[in-house]
């Protein structure tokens, strides 16, 4: 299932999902100019678009300042450790430019629907399915996967992470136990 551009037809999948969103961004947007907030979000696009394909994965969408990303089964594991450094290179990237954004992370694993979709003139890669909903109200300050992402997980991996309750997620070790 790493080939997600072969996808021509509604398919049924089992996904790592991940929707990320950046925090202080709309205080950002009323501090920047118009053109300045545009350049932000392409150089914050083009680091996502540098990365996620990198793991294995695809940038499903954009949405203001969050993105969709879905990553293969085979490679959740290589998709967490990405969204990590993703934040990890996100909140450095605008600390050393002096603004408040950071990066929040939520992802879920689960079976859903992936295929083209959209009008008639126009159909695109797109992801539905109550596992992209729980991923994308997934309560999180900063960075948190459900227990069945955590279950996929190499246990080297698995000790990036804690348990956070409730409900259950597991939170980077270097994370402070906030309910979000």
């Amino acid at each position: 299932m790493s080939d997600f551009e072969s996808i021509t037809a509604v398919t049924e999948c089992s996904l790592l999902v991940a929707f990320t969103d950046l925090t202080g961004f709309a205080r950002m947007a009323r501090q920047v100019s118009p053109r300045d907030l545009w350049a932000t979000l392409s150089e914050h696009y083009i680091m996502v678009g540098d990365l996620v394909p990198q793991a294995g994965g695809k940038v499903v969408k954009f949405m203001g300042d969050g993105s969709l990303l879905v990553f293969p089964e085979d490679k959740v594991d290589a998709g967490v450790r990405c969204l990590k450094q993703f934040k990890a290179e996100t909140d450095k990237w605008f600390e050393e430019k002096g603004l408040a954004c950071r990066l929040k992370v939520a992802a879920h694993f689960g079976p859903l629907l992936c295929g083209p979709i959209g009008t008639r003139q126009e159909q695109r890669f797109d992801v539905s399915g109550l596992t992209v909903m729980t991923a994308a109200t997934l309560g999180s300050y900063s960075f948190a996967i459900t227990p069945q992402v955590f279950r996929k997980l190499t246990p080297e991996t698995r000790k990036l992470f804690k348990k956070h309750t409730p409900p259950i997620r597991y939170i980077p070790v270097e994370s402070k136990h906030v309910d979000g």
